[in-house]
């Protein structure tokens, strides 16, 4: 049951939070307007547009950036006014322990943690599909380093553990491809072969339909031989699969990762550390909102010679480091071997053992 006092801290760290949010948010649409104004003029969007094609999403993704770090702050800022009003040292006299002061920050800090997760999971990746589709036409199609986004040379897929198929040039506005071959593998040896001119996905039956095609299957040293003008292929690959998209890790929902890995793993790709980061970032970052809440309110709470000034440092300064630490990680999974689950975890990891050893050392 909430007392007076889980009510006053939790009235003034959820108040500073949104307020502060709301202020950095609007900051940062303010500058993105700016570095983008060429971009919209050029799309020809009406205002409305700009808002419901590309705002919608901007916002929420800009949130969810600087949620944990805004946590902070707000944690850091309010947390050390109270204690330059010594309201900290006359909440501990009048005989509240220490551990039962912290509740308000830790009940506030979980309530935060999992809106947060309950966004990243759905939310977010929903408002990014909005924002990134925008950013590739829009943004992206102006640049003069960006390539034909609607056609590649080659692709190379591993569809099953046993199954290769390739192909040449495909459209991905009329999903059409052309030099396109099947290989099974058995034992290490090819024992079928398929080859075709053409390959183009076909809506009504959803599977792809080959075109001038030539089918031979192996057996030892015998071969046999087999062509058709036409023939439909269910290549378990949606055409949606071979569309190169840099934004794909940050549009998927939870759920769709997962399954995305899962398939990617049975065709054997490789690079897959960038969503696997990105799978245990969304549980990782919401806790991190509990670990920089905790350390904020054990550094603030204490009444030092610098006052609020100085714990603002100190909390921007460990914001940094912690931003910096994430990054690091991340860059070691997906450029190298680092474990996905550690390299999302490692920073956690490292602020729980700081905010213990705060902990222990703070007077109570």
């Amino acid at each position: 049951m909430f007392k007076l006092l889980d009510r006053y801290i939790l009235k003034k760290f959820l108040g500073t939070f949104f307020f502060t949010l709301l202020v950095i948010t609007t900051i940062a649409v303010v500058i993105d307007t700016s570095e983008k104004a060429d971009d919209f003029v050029k799309s020809k969007l009406g205002a409305w547009d700009l808002v419901t094609h590309y705002y919608i999403g901007f916002i929420p993704f800009i949130m969810s950036m600087i949620f944990p770090l805004i946590t902070f702050i707000a944690v850091i800022y309010f947390s050390s006014k109270m204690a330059g009003k010594s309201e900290f040292i006359a909440i501990l006299a009048g005989g509240v322990r220490y551990n039962r002061m912290l509740r308000p920050y830790l009940i506030g800090s979980i309530f935060l943690a999992v809106l947060f997760w309950l966004a990243s999971q759905y939310w977010v990746p929903r408002a990014n599909e909005i924002r990134t589709d925008f950013q590739a036409v829009y943004v992206d199609g102006n640049s003069s380093y960006n390539s034909d986004p609607y056609r590649t040379n080659n692709y190379y897929l591993r569809v099953d553990p046993t199954t290769f198929v390739g192909f040449r040039y495909y459209d991905t506005v009329n999903k059409t491809a052309s030099n396109f071959f099947m290989q099974k593998i058995r034992d290490n040896k090819v024992y079928y072969n398929l080859r075709a001119e053409q390959i183009r996905w076909d809506p009504a039956k959803k599977d792809w339909k080959l075109t001038t095609v030539v089918e031979r299957t192996i057996d030892g040293l015998r071969e046999t031989m087999k062509k058709e003008d036409s023939m439909h292929l269910n290549l378990n690959v949606q055409p949606k699969e071979l569309r190169r998209d840099d934004y794909l890790k940050d549009k998927l929902t939870t759920p769709e990762l997962h399954q995305f890995i899962h398939m990617e793993e049975v065709r054997g790709s490789e690079g897959l550390n960038t969503f696997k980061v990105e799978l245990f970032h969304r549980d990782a970052t919401p806790f991190s909102v509990i670990i920089m809440t905790l350390i904020g309110a054990i550094v603030s709470s204490r009444k030092i010679r610098g006052g609020s000034g100085l714990h603002l440092a100190i909390g921007i300064v460990t914001a940094a480091i912690f931003v910096v630490m994430d990054k690091f990680s991340v860059t070691f999974s997906t450029k190298g071997d680092f474990p996905p689950m550690l390299a999302a975890w490692l920073p956690n990891i490292i602020f729980s053992v700081v905010a213990l050893i705060l902990y222990f050392r703070t007077p109570k």
